[in-house]
């Protein structure tokens, strides 16, 4: 078969994902991208046939995508549509084997997440709210969020009767519909009762702890949007709710070393998903290590 047929097969199979499966432009692009990429392996390999591909010679390409900087996701998607391709060839009696069913992407390097130190959280959180309903309000979403570890969706559902301040916790509908009761700590708790009588001048009926000035519940996306005002007037960054959740884990795991109890705070169900705190906390002790250590210590300049 002269090479050339490998490109024509190529664009029956991404006529056929046009035609039956009606994919986007943009999904067909990656698809054509990867397995053209594929096919100029072959000609590397003078293999002219796609049936010559085995897992051996897919092995060999996934790598060299690997060593070229293809990230893990990258090389996920890669081995879908080369999957997907022989699937259609087997289909077509074009091919008889599919190289692709037993291969797995390297996993991508996990992005550790960022997280506040301890006194640039007190900054932010310093309270300048006065009377200004806005502010009031918004402190006290930030408070519960660093205090308690909540998921922007966890906060955004809460309605008034979850909240108790007499006990100082929070009764909170997590992932996969579970609920879990959270402490809900001094600082927090005093902005919640300084939310609290703010809110009562509103005539609304709505349940939700946090609401609007129309009176109906904040949206994830409003409260996001005042999140970010917050750090920008207070420390001068782009803020998530998100980023409270990690800084709230990592201060704690910091103080306490409980992996466990930081597992249950957060409602994961998998400790491996808390591990990465441990992450975060060996990162402060190793730039801690870096500057304090006598054999640590980097030369400021060369002699």
């Amino acid at each position: 078969m002269h090479p050339a047929a490998l490109q024509s097969e190529l664009e029956a199979f991404l006529g056929h994902l046009q035609r039956e499966r009606q994919l986007s432009p943009r999904t067909l692009e990656a698809y054509r991208h990867d397995l053209e990429g594929l096919r100029h392996f072959l000609d590397t390999q003078q293999c002219t046939r796609w049936p010559d591909m085995d897992s051996a010679r897919l092995r060999l390409f996934v790598a060299q995508r690997h060593q070229a900087g293809l990230s893990g996701r990258s090389l996920q998607r890669l081995l879908s549509a080369v999957r997907t391709f022989y699937q259609y060839l087997i289909r077509e009696r074009l091919c008889k084997h599919n190289p692709a069913l037993d291969i797995r992407a390297p996993r991508s390097a996990r992005k550790l997440p960022r997280a506040l130190d301890a006194d640039l959280t007190a900054q932010l959180l310093d309270d300048n709210s006065d009377d200004d309903w806005l502010l009031v309000r918004d402190h006290a979403m930030l408070e519960l969020f660093y205090s308690s570890g909540l998921r922007l969706s966890e906060l955004a559902g809460l309605d008034m009767h979850e909240l108790d301040l007499a006990q100082g916790e929070v009764r909170v509908l997590g992932k996969g519909s579970k609920t879990r009761l959270v402490p809900v700590g001094r600082m927090a708790r005093e902005a919640l009762q300084r939310w609290l009588k703010v809110r009562t001048l509103s005539s609304t009926t709505e349940q939700a702890l946090f609401i609007g000035q129309r009176g109906r519940r904040l949206t994830p996306r409003a409260i996001q949007l005042r999140v970010r005002r917050w750090g920008v007037a207070n420390i001068g960054q782009n803020l998530h709710p998100h980023m409270l959740r990690h800084s709230f884990a990592s201060h704690v795991l910091e103080s306490s070393g409980d992996l466990r109890a930081v597992q249950e705070l957060l409602g994961h169900a998998d400790i491996g998903t808390t591990q990465i705190y441990t992450h975060l906390d060996f990162q402060h002790l190793a730039e801690v290590y870096d500057k304090a250590h006598p054999r640590a210590r980097r030369k400021t300049s060369d002699t």
